[in-house]
This record gives C-alpha cells, structure tokens and sequence, in this order.
C-alpha cells in the first residue's frame, strides 16, 4: 500500500486560513471548469460573486433536510428575503441540493463515501475559484451510536476505518492511496461549547466509525444477508467502543480526508437515531426522529452565530 500523507498533507490538517485547497495542476489547463454535478461552471458563472462571502459549507445527506437547515439559518441569522423573493436550489441537476444565506453554503451529500466524494470534489473547487478565506466545512448528519442514548450528539474526534485505523483508503490507478482522518481538535471542543445543560441531551467528542455499508458493514444481523451471528456482531461493536468508537455513519473518512486534503477545518457532528448496542432498527417515532436531526442543526447555528459576532466585533 502506498501512503500519501506527506508533509505537506500534514501541514495543512486543520488550517483553512489560504486558498490552497485544490492540489491539481492540470485546472489551470481548463478553459472552463464544468462543475457538472451541480450544473455550475467557471465561464458562465461568476463564482466569486456568487460564493466569494461564503464562511461555512454545512453538507448533510438528504435534499429536504439541507432545505430545512437553509431555513432554519435564514430564522437564526435574521436575513429574511424580500417579497416576491424565496430561498432556492441553486444547483440545476438533480445530483445534489444546494443553498445559500449570506456566508453559508447548505449542500446535499447523498449516502456513502463515493456520494459524498463526488460533491466534496466540486464544492471544494467552487470555493476554490470563488477565492473563498477561513472557510469552514461541517458535516450534519445521523448516525449509530454505540454505548450512547439515542439522541445524543456526536462531534468527531477522528475517523476510523473498518480497522479501526484513522485513515482513508482509495484505489487510484491500480494503487491503494491513503490519507490521515484526523479532525480539528480545537473546531470540536468550540463546538461542544456551544452545547448547554439546558439541552435535555449529550453532546460529546469521540472517535467514528466510517463503513462502506449499511448493513454487513456496520455488522447488522436485518439486512438480505448475514453470514455471521449475534456473538460476531457483539464482538465487533464492543471491540470498537473499547477502541473509542462512539458512533457509526458512511461519510467522515472520506470528508476527514478530503478537507485535510484541501487545508480546510472541519467538523463532524451527527445525532445518534439509536444504541447498536442495544438493536439494529430504526424505530422511533416519527416526530422524535424529527426533532433528534434537528440537535446538530441547532448546535452548529449556535457557533455560526459565534463566529460572526466574534469577526464582526473585530471590524
């Protein structure tokens, strides 16, 4: 296997302070920069006009729930539109969602790794040309907990691998590649500060599991197969929690390393739908699902809200 966590990988971990977040010299070969996923591009689309403001990138997997969060920022934020105006899609594809409320960019992920890769490649382009500064990227999401109550919220302290290694693996001619998934210590710790007692939930910093699957990958015994019994699963999920682990989803690697990649600071934070300790199904009531995916939303708006009164108290 072949490791690409050079130096200069290690370098820009955490540190979104330049404009170094793409490492591709063949862009500046393009003429035009097709960002086809989302329907943008560098010639028909003033990027820099339209994103040049943008702070924060929040991603999260599903189209509504991004809308919603877009929404719920527009209320946190006080940037009502005018009349006539509305809030919308402005990708022009059916890949990805994507919308904006002054300096945050809310944009849809899909599920998995090779979902969110694909829009992580574009959206760190785009704020790339849009010659965007100290920006911040953060993922919102659900997950599994392991050895947590269901609701409670998650900030990643690392990604680990099925290995449970922090690191992302990736075939890239023929040759496995593999990049570091630490995460921004200082970003997490901020973040869980924006927590409060008064929440009626747990928020807490630890280390994630990221899978390539649902189901066999995160050693469910309900999906169309199963090879292994409920000894093998326990086995496996204690084995992690003793390795750290406090909750199981299928994007942090891949968005650990990326933003790592492109000297971004980043975050993952996600809400816990269940205990794998304690079951394999989702069975929550409707209403509380939907207000348990709304913790991280609430979290996060807390410290966007932070950060811009803190840049404005500095002008």
């Amino acid at each position: 296997m072949a490791d690409t966590n050079s130096s200069n990988d290690q370098d820009f971990v955490n540190s979104s302070n330049s404009l170094h977040f793409v490492n591709n010299s063949h862009l500046n070969e393009l003429e035009n920069d097709h960002l086809y996923h989302f329907g943008l591009s560098t010639s028909k689309d003033n990027l820099p006009a339209m994103f040049g403001d943008v702070k924060f990138v929040c991603c999260g997997g599903s189209p509504f729930r991004m809308e919603a969060f877009a929404r719920f920022m527009q209320d946190e934020l006080h940037m009502h539109l005018p009349a006539g105006l509305s809030l919308c899609n402005i990708c022009s594809t059916d890949r990805y969602s994507m919308y904006k409320v002054g300096p945050v960019l809310a944009v849809s992920h899909g599920m998995g790794m090779p979902s969110i890769s694909i829009m992580l490649h574009e959206i760190i382009k785009l704020v790339h040309y849009a010659k965007c500064t100290d920006v911040v990227f953060l993922r919102i999401g659900t997950c599994g907990g392991l050895g947590l109550p269901a609701g409670s919220v998650v900030i990643t302290s690392e990604a680990l691998d099925y290995k449970f290694e922090p690191c992302f693996e990736l075939p890239v001619l023929g040759e496995v590649k593999s990049w570091p998934t630490h995460l921004s210590h200082d970003l997490a710790v901020e973040i869980q500060s924006c927590s409060s007692q008064d929440d009626g939930f747990e928020t807490v910093v630890g280390k994630t599991l990221c899978t390539d699957d649902f189901y066999e990958g995160q050693a469910r015994l309900d999906g169309a197969f199963c090879e292994y019994n409920d000894g093998d699963k326990m086995e496996y999920l204690h084995k992690a929690h003793e390795s750290g682990v406090k909750n199981v989803e299928m994007e942090s690697s891949c968005f650990a390393a990326m933003t790592n990649r492109g000297n971004i600071t980043s975050g993952v934070i996600c809400v816990t739908l269940l205990d794998r300790l304690q079951g394999d199904q989702v069975t929550t009531l409707k209403n509380d699902l939907r207000d348990w995916q709304e913790r991280p939303q609430q979290l996060v708006a807390r410290f966007i809200k932070k950060r811009l009164q803190e840049a404005e108290g500095k002008h």
